[in-house]
């Protein structure tokens, strides 16, 4: 299947840290389609919102009139809506903003399984998700207290992806990738489950580019494997906010401070050559030429048009010169 350069995440539309209006919603609804050469791609997940965006998704494609066939919708799986019974959700407590409902993780076989169907009903049944994903496997992972308890938990991701491959093998979905902000996680299930897609998430960034992950996406490119690059900002502090990879910094830690000097040298070169930062992590993001697509998250329309127009803008070679110059970005990065 084909994948636009541009891939619209849907966290917003889900309350994400603060709640957008409908008429908000909406505009963002309606930019993806001004702005996009095409049928659109957007990538959301049952924990955005606990459902809340795929529903906003469904009934905002509905209102809009538009057809099933000119959007691709991405669902990644993992948390299932449940009644919330507590004052605030607690499946990710202060990140979600006037929610009615809770989330529970939902990942094996059958889990998965439901956590698809009733992605399917809130989208309204109009719109199916086309591609398919188990969410954040490498914090699943994560959780494990030993090693026994991390196998097991192992086993329920390839579980997961059995029951996802099972699904594409029946035509209810085209693809079924992985998506994670730790990219060794991807390198190890790929040994075991040859994925359509991947997503990297907070890994390939002009922070963060080392030699092992351009090798790694040279060996998925020549397998066939789309990759699709994302949080391509390390959660907004490239280009001036105040979390690095969702952590907040402080300037007075020693090892925050090495990110804070690295950032006022970026910015430096930046603004020597007229540049916003934000447009050289987007370049930057897209240079590696086995990326296929961006996937962003603009909470407001009018950054839409201008990624759009950044693709086809080319930055001065001597601004890329200078950045590895001032060691801002690797030396040894084979595509600046």
């Amino acid at each position: 299947m084909k994948y636009p350069p541009l891939i619209y995440g849907t966290s917003f539309l889900g309350n994400l840290y603060r709640e957008l209006s409908w008429d908000e919603k909406l505009s963002l609804i309606k930019e993806w389609f001004k702005v996009s050469d095409g049928k659109v791609m957007i990538d959301s997940a049952g924990k955005y919102g606990a459902g809340l965006a795929l529903e906003v998704i469904g009934k905002g494609l509905s209102q809009l009139g538009i057809p099933p066939e000119q959007i691709t919708i991405s669902n990644k799986l993992g948390w299932y809506r449940v009644p919330l019974k507590t004052e605030e959700p607690t499946f990710e407590p202060g990140v979600w903003a006037n929610l009615e409902y809770d989330a529970v993780q939902k990942i094996n076989y059958n889990g998965i399984i439901e956590c698809w169907q009733q992605g399917c009903e809130l989208l309204g049944g109009t719109y199916k998700p086309e591609i398919v994903s188990v969410h954040d496997p490498d914090e699943y992972l994560i959780g494990a207290k030993n090693s026994a308890e991390r196998q097991k938990r192992m086993e329920d991701i390839l579980n997961a992806y059995k029951a996802l491959f099972e699904l594409k093998d029946k035509g209810e979905v085209k693809a079924v990738g992985i998506g994670s902000k730790d990219w060794l996680v991807i390198k190890e299930l790929y040994e075991k489950v040859k994925f359509n897609w991947v997503m990297f998430a907070n890994k390939f960034t002009v922070y963060h580019h080392p030699k092992a992950i351009v090798d790694f996406m040279k060996q998925l490119a020549e397998d066939g494997v789309v990759i699709i690059n994302s949080a391509v900002f390390n959660a907004g502090f490239l280009t001036g906010g105040d979390y690095f990879d969702y952590r907040l910094m402080n300037p007075e830690n020693p090892e925050d401070r090495v990110l804070f000097e690295w950032r006022e040298k970026f910015f430096a070169v930046c603004n020597e050559y007229h540049i916003e930062p934000g447009d050289a992590c987007l370049k930057f993001a897209l240079s590696a030429p086995q990326i296929k697509a961006l996937a962003l998250n603009p909470s407001k329309p009018k950054r839409m048009a201008n990624n759009k127009a950044l693709l086809k803008k080319e930055l001065p070679k001597e601004f890329w010169a200078e950045l590895k110059a001032e060691g801002i970005i690797e030396q040894n990065y084979p595509y600046l």
